[in-house]
């Protein structure tokens, strides 16, 4: 169904449409009169009375924008007005101006301490410089006399013979004391710990008397420790027994030609365990 307003605001003839534009400008001119509703009611070019309405909605417009900057400008000017958006804005301003203080004091506290910072440096740099100026100045003797200075040509900057032959003394009574100071200590004497089978040539050999015979075995450097007998099947028991030599001085070989030249008791001798102390 068809909008019966839509025919209303459509200008199909050129000659309204120039004329509510004419009627436009002459608003804006302020020489003409806006349309009534007396007119409109009379039958007058329904342009021009939306013409007019669009003035006054543009006229009404400007004053409202008008009042709006007013309002802005009181607020930013503090001149008058207690409302709450003054107050706020009064108090936002107040608050900036306090940090900006606030700021300002941390700067000039920072400055000062950066100042203090470098007074001392400066202070302590001094003072260091100072005594190693002066403390050279106490011990250094007399300048030698202008004469002296000729003769630096004739000053042996690689040393003498002289220094030569005091520093190989020193170095020889250094080498003498390390030498004396080793001998001093007691030599470290390899050892081991061996535990050796003694086997019997049957099950009526006197173990108690082979052990007694292998102990009876001594060498500078032999120290026997236990013993036990431990079976070996058939009723036959092996002596299995302990001792501890000195590398240098004793060797298996000199421990298996001793136990086996028990013939009698003893058929074989074996190295069971052999560990380095």
């Amino acid at each position: 169904m068809a909008n019966p307003l839509m025919h209303d605001s459509v200008w199909r003839s050129k000659q309204k449409y120039e004329d509510a534009e004419a009627h436009y400008q002459q608003l804006l001119a302020g020489t003409a009169k806006p349309v009534s509703a007396k007119d409109k009611k009379s039958g007058k070019s329904v342009g021009s009375s939306i013409k007019t309405e669009i003035a006054e909605a543009r006229q009404q417009i400007q004053k409202v924008l008008n009042s709006h900057k007013g309002n802005c400008i009181q607020i930013i000017g503090g001149s008058g007005g207690t409302s709450g958006d003054n107050s706020q804005v009064m108090r936002r301003v107040e608050s900036l101006e306090k940090e900006n203080t606030d700021l300002k004091k941390v700067v000039e506290d920072m400055k000062s301490l950066v100042q203090r910072l470098e007074n001392r440096v400066t202070k302590l740099e001094g003072g260091s410089s100072a005594p190693s100026a002066q403390a050279p100045a106490s011990n250094k003797p007399a300048p030698a006399p202008a004469e002296d200075e000729e003769d630096d040509d004739d000053i042996d900057l690689f040393g003498s013979d002289e220094d030569d032959e005091e520093a190989d003394r020193i170095r020889q009574e250094r080498l003498a004391a390390y030498a004396a100071k080793k001998a001093k200590k007691p030599a470290l004497i390899a050892k081991s710990s061996l535990v050796l089978d003694v086997k019997p040539w049957d099950d009526e050999t006197d173990m108690a008397k082979m052990d007694e015979e292998v102990r009876k075995i001594t060498a500078d450097g032999l120290l026997w420790g236990q013993s036990k007998l431990v079976p070996i099947g058939y009723g036959i028991r092996k002596l299995q027994i302990g001792c501890v030599i000195e590398d240098d001085k004793i060797s298996t070989d000199f421990l298996e030609e001793e136990i086996t030249a028990i013939e009698d008791l003893v058929q074989s001798m074996d190295v069971a365990a052999f560990n380095k102390i």
